[in-house]
């Protein structure tokens, strides 16, 4: 089924391989769009992430798509990422399809679902193309997996569908370019390898002139335009899911005139974009930690959110960390838990209906909660205020909860005042989080916490404090915000000036 009779106008970026870009891609080229004036919509039918975002009404959705919807300057949807696999183990995956938990499924078991399932992209497709004029789609993975041609609903499906140009995308940083481009292009059925408009080589380190005779000969094998030569550009912050750069992160250096930030670095870590902010203030050095020396020197120690909590919490007890953080919090540093970390910290976490493993795990026992793990999840956009010992009273935090577990609170102190909810599920006012008599061990369940300037800056102020640093102003991470929300433009800017935009727009029939 082709979407013929909507004006809508599609352009599928695909890649040669995972990570090699196709998100950010996607989203460079939603912005560019919408500063000409377009109405433009992100769309990826299945995404594989841990690192996602709850729309208003309540829909899980991989964080990706977010990012692309902002850059569109539209609010998310579900629409928009139809089907989000969450992986709890190498082998499983929890398949949530509109927003809500469809089922735990294998690889076999969720190909057999395949016709319904791309019933359901099909739908939200449909439903974007009567609301928007562009669609720029973005690809999973590899578009040339020829032993999976007969169950994709991701790639050349989804480009038929929305009778969707297409432009290849590749990553030199890699290695092996020609080889990516020509060998995808050569496994590429002919009516699939009609509809590639051209190549974007991105990642490019050094200078380009050197590769002028790179372009030359993958516009001669290959009959197609290379639309692009995109240099790796440094230092952007924008979410992304793919990846982390494990080794920059790990040898960050802790100083003294810093405030040294570790997290722990989980098995099934989700939502690590929760700590981008933080890592952008000049007086922040924040290391992911992937064993308990990482955590030396450290001044807050975090645990993060986790796809699969008991596992994680294994992982914690086998790998050393429990006693290594006991050492950290006598030494008076502090211990932060966000989500599943938080879920951790408390004295012992149940699982009666088998949710991840089944029976009862001894939590690390640095807080007085409990959790049971429990459906359905809990999925809602929250506002609320601070109730932190030290930190500026009542200072606004939005953010949002992605969990199964309910956390009860016995004698701890609550974090958080929650105010309101997008979603009203009759749960979400009240009290929320745990933190120790000193303030010093606390944990919550809100994402997205840190990326609230006044509440970033109040509590890292109050780490300042504890050694004998000055207060920074709260302008100063007010402005760390504003120039996180302008790398998209400036991302933006980077494909403008290395991506033939005059081939690229008249797809959209825009000039």
């Amino acid at each position: 089924m082709t979407i013929s009779s909507a004006p809508v106008k599609a352009l599928a970026i695909l890649g040669t391989g995972s990570d090699v870009g196709k998100s950010l891609i996607v989203a460079g080229l939603c912005r560019l769009l919408s500063r000409k004036g377009a109405r433009v919509a992100p769309f990826k039918a299945q995404n594989m992430a841990l690192n996602s975002f709850v729309t208003l009404d309540g829909g899980e959705i991989g964080r990706a798509q977010a990012l692309q919807a902002q850059a569109c300057g539209i609010e998310p949807t579900v629409d928009m990422n139809p089907i989000l696999l969450k992986p709890e183990s190498d082998s499983r995956s929890q398949v949530v399809v509109r927003g809500k938990i469809y089922e735990a499924l294998d690889a076999l078991a969720y190909f057999e679902r395949k016709e319904t399932l791309f019933n359901i992209v099909r739908e939200c497709y449909a439903r974007l193309a009567t609301e928007y004029e562009c669609i720029v789609i973005e690809g999973a993975g590899s578009v040339a997996e020829i032993n999976l041609r007969d169950r994709d609903i991701v790639n050349w499906p989804v480009v038929e569908l929305a009778d969707a140009s297409v432009v290849l995308v590749a990553d030199i940083d890699r290695g092996g370019v020609f080889a990516q481009i020509i060998g995808t292009l050569d496994l590429l059925a002919p009516h699939e390898r009609q509809r590639v408009r051209g190549v974007i080589v991105n990642k490019f380190r050094g200078d380009r002139r050197l590769f002028e005779d790179g372009v030359r000969i993958l516009e001669a094998r290959t009959g197609l335009p290379v639309l692009g030569v995109v240099p790796y550009l440094r230092d952007l912050r924008l979410d992304q899911e793919d990846s982390l750069d494990l080794a920059r992160s790990r040898s960050v250096q802790f100083k003294p005139d810093l405030t040294n930030v570790a997290v722990v670095l989980l098995p099934r870590m989700s939502n690590f974009t929760d700590f981008n902010a933080l890592a952008a203030e000049k007086d922040v050095a924040l290391r992911f930690a992937a064993s308990p020396d990482d955590l030396r020197e450290a001044d807050v120690v975090i645990l993060p959110g986790s796809k699969n909590t008991l596992e994680d919490l294994d992982y914690l007890v086998t790998s050393g960390f429990p006693s290594a953080v006991e050492s950290h919090v006598h030494r008076g540093g502090e211990l932060v838990g966000i989500c599943g970390g938080y879920q951790m910290m408390g004295q012992e976490i149940a699982d009666p209906k088998g949710l991840e493993r089944g029976g009862r795990s001894i939590g690390l026992r640095f807080l007085d909660v409990t959790t049971e793990l429990d459906a359905p999840k809990i999925c809602r956009q929250v506002r609320a205020t601070s109730l932190l010992h030290g930190v500026e009273p009542h200072a606004p935090v939005r953010g949002y909860e992605i969990h199964m577990g309910r956390t009860s609170r016995g004698a701890a102190n609550p974090c958080f005042k929650i105010k309101a909810s997008e979603v009203w599920d009759g749960m979400a006012r009240g009290d929320e989080g745990a933190a120790s008599d000193n303030g010093r061990v606390w944990g919550t369940s809100i994402h997205g916490l840190f990326d609230q300037a006044a509440f970033r800056r109040g509590w890292l102020n109050r780490a300042r404090g504890r050694k004998g640093l000055p207060p920074i102003s709260s302008l100063e991470s007010e402005l760390v915000t504003t120039q996180l929300r302008a790398e998209l433009d400036r991302w933006a800017d980077h494909l403008e000036q290395y991506v033939n935009m005059d081939a690229i727009y008249p797809i959209f029939e825009y000039r």
